[in-house]
């Protein structure tokens, strides 16, 4: 190692992830011994997340429309869009049938044999009515907001897009005289990542707040009922991004080792926080350092926080399945797949935000009224411990995916890229043709 490199090194108490963790398990302590105090820090985390969602539209609009704009050929952009969609069905489609095989073979809900109908309805209805099966007309229309502003007042991520892929358009065509335009966008990129540098450092007390509400409200008392059920999506989760994402990742010529190791910092704000928008801008910043397009960590990431969920999609199958055993609801291979599809359409467009899962839950079991939508009920204490699972494997599904199609755009290559995992360091850091331990030795 070299003597800079060396001087860089932060001392471990000064690294965010594990703060982060210290925090994570501080949280779990407060709210277990203390429950009346942990609920009372849970402002800590909504903080956060608020301040975090304020600053996701402007770098989501600042990072599109000057990748897009600063290409000159709108054909390049055509051709990411087919490779991003068609690789986000085939992969969360993957999860989807994974979570209903792993679900079928473990059958954590089976002998438990709940009465539906003495379950308070009244616990799952709020959920129920946040989400009601949208039809296709009405989720395309919802995508377009009131106002151009409007979008970014909301932070709905898919009007943030479509607000920003218009102006890009509009930016791109027109030529030379977008220059000033494209330096003023990178100014900005600049401004709203160094606020997000700002925010990530109260990181910490955001996941202490977050975990010592959940275990004060809810108690580690409320897993084991459920545990079953917990450890089988955990597992499931981590088998698909290890076998599942590892195979994607080793053929696209890096490892998902590394990988997970480079982005370590996120996966824990994630786990800490239980939603995975709290690291959007830090993956789409990590991405970059990597050497992928801003066109295409632009396009890719937010497009994958609502279309490419591998975590929720895992869970949308094993839960709605683990429902019907629990209450012994017969269900037929038709009854299945037309579960898978109802799942599949329910799942596009969902939120990142913590609770969004259970609600495209709540969607899918109305559009499947075999399973008794009371059911909801048995889950509403370990779905903030389900939706941590959720968001860190939707997170890792987009990184890998923006990785993947970089390299298919041939923006990165594979030697480099795997001396810039391995050394958690910047691609643009490496000179071409040297290693980082060359580089060392030098």
């Amino acid at each position: 190692m070299s003597k800079a490199a060396h001087q860089d090194r932060k001392p471990w108490y000064r690294v965010l992830y594990i703060q982060v963790l210290i925090a994570v398990t501080l949280g779990v302590i407060i709210g277990h011994f203390f429950p009346g105090f942990g609920k009372a820090l849970k402002p800590l985390g909504d903080g956060f997340v608020k301040l975090v969602k304020m600053i996701i539209a402007p770098i989501i609009f600042c990072t599109v429309v000057h990748g897009i704009g600063s290409l000159g050929d709108l054909k390049k952009f055509g051709r990411l869009g087919i490779r991003t969609i068609l690789y986000f069905e085939v992969v969360s489609s993957l999860a989807l049938i994974i979570g209903l095989v792993v679900v079928n073979v473990w059958k954590p809900g089976a002998g438990l044999h709940i009465n539906a109908a003495a379950l308070d309805p009244k616990i799952a209805a709020s959920y129920v009515e946040k989400g009601h099966a949208q039809n296709v007309p009405d989720f395309l229309l919802n995508i377009i907001p009131k106002s151009f502003f409007d979008a970014f007042a909301t932070g709905d991520i898919l009007q943030i897009l479509l607000v920003s892929l218009l102006t890009a358009f509009a930016v791109a065509a027109l030529g030379e005289r977008a220059k000033p335009v494209l330096q003023v966008l990178a100014y900005g990129e600049k401004i709203f990542f160094g606020i997000m540098k700002i925010i990530v450092q109260v990181a910490p007390l955001a996941a202490l707040g977050a975990m010592s509400f959940t275990v004060g409200s809810y108690g580690i008392g409320s897993l084991r009922q459920l545990a079953a059920l917990m450890g089988g999506f955990y597992l499931t989760a981590i088998l698909f991004v290890v076998f599942v994402l590892g195979s994607i990742a080793l053929a696209s010529g890096f490892s998902i080792f590394r990988f997970l190791n480079y982005i370590k910092e996120e996966i824990f704000l994630v786990l800490g926080t239980s939603s995975s928008e709290t690291a959007l801008p830090g993956i789409m910043e990590k991405m970059r350092r990597l050497g992928c397009s801003e066109s295409t960590v632009g396009f890719v990431i937010p497009t994958g926080y609502s279309f490419n969920l591998d975590g929720t999609n895992i869970y949308l199958t094993m839960a709605a399945i683990f429902l019907a055993q629990a209450t012994d609801t017969p269900l037929t291979l038709g009854h299945q797949i037309t579960l898978l599809v109802v799942a599949m359409l329910s799942s596009k467009g969902a939120s990142a935000v913590t609770g969004a899962g259970f609600i495209t839950l709540a969607a899918t079991l109305t559009a499947v009224p075999s399973i008794p939508v009371e059911s909801l009920a048995l889950l509403v204490g370990i779905d903030r411990f389900m939706s941590e699972c959720r968001a860190v494997t939707n997170l890792i599904g987009n990184g890998v995916a923006t990785l993947v199609i970089s390299r298919w755009e041939k923006e990165l290559d594979p030697a480099r890229l795997n001396d810039a995992l391995k050394n958690s360091r910047s691609i643009i850091d490496l000179p071409p043709g040297l290693t980082p331990d060359e580089q060392a030795g030098s």
